[in-house]
C-alpha cells in the first residue's frame, strides 16, 4: 500500500502527529523519501496539522481526564510535537478554563469521604495532584484551604 494512503487511513481514525505519522511509516518498512513525500502532501492538504493534534490533545485531557498543565504539556510533547508548539496550546486551552476549579474538583475525588486525613494521606495528594501535572505552589495553596476548611 501506498505509504500516503496508509497514512490518510490513519489519519481517518484519529489524529496523529507528523512523527507519529514518520514512525508509523518506517516501523513498516516504507522508504525515508516516501515518507517525506506522503509527510509533505498530507501537511499541503491540511490532513496533518501538528498544532490541530496538540489542541485537540490538550482539549480532550484537560476536559476528560482533569490534568493539570505541565501533565498535559508533557504528554503533548510525547506525541512527538515541539515545546513551543505544545506549550502554546496549553496556554490557549488552559485560557479557556477555570484551573482553579479544575484542581478542586480534582482535589475533591481524591480527598478522604470521611473524617480527617493523616499527614502521610495529605503527601500522597500531594503527589499525586503533581503527578496530575499541577503546579506545586497552587496544590498546597488548594490542600491548605481544604484544611482550613475541616478545622474551622
Amino acid at each position: 500500500m501506498d505509504a500516503y494512503i496508509q497514512a490518510l487511513s490513519w489519519l481517518a481514525r484519529r489524529e496523529l502527529s507528523t512523527s507519529q505519522i514518520r514512525s508509523r511509516l518506517a516501523r513498516r518498512g516504507v522508504d525515508d523519501d516516501e515518507i517525506e513525500a506522503a509527510v509533505e502532501r498530507l501537511t499541503q492538504e491540511r490532513a496533518l496539522d501538528d498544532r490541530r493534534v496538540a489542541l485537540a490533545f490538550a482539549r480532550s485531557a484537560v476536559t476528560l481526564k482533569g490534568r493539570g498543565p505541565a501533565r498535559v504539556r508533557r504528554d503533548i510533547e510525547a506525541l512527538g510535537i515541539g515545546r513551543d508548539l505544545a506549550r502554546s496550546a496549553v496556554d490557549e486551552v488552559f485560557g479557556e478554563v477555570d484551573q482553579a476549579s479544575l484542581l478542586d474538583k480534582a482535589l475533591t475525588r481524591r480527598w478522604p469521604r470521611v473524617g480527617t486525613p493523616d499527614q502521610r494521606t495529605i503527601h500522597r495528594i500531594y503527589r499525586g495532584l503533581l503527578q496530575q501535572g499541577f503546579p506545586p505552589d497552587q496544590v498546597m495553596a488548594a490542600l491548605r484551604a481544604r484544611r482550613a476548611g475541616l478545622d474551622e
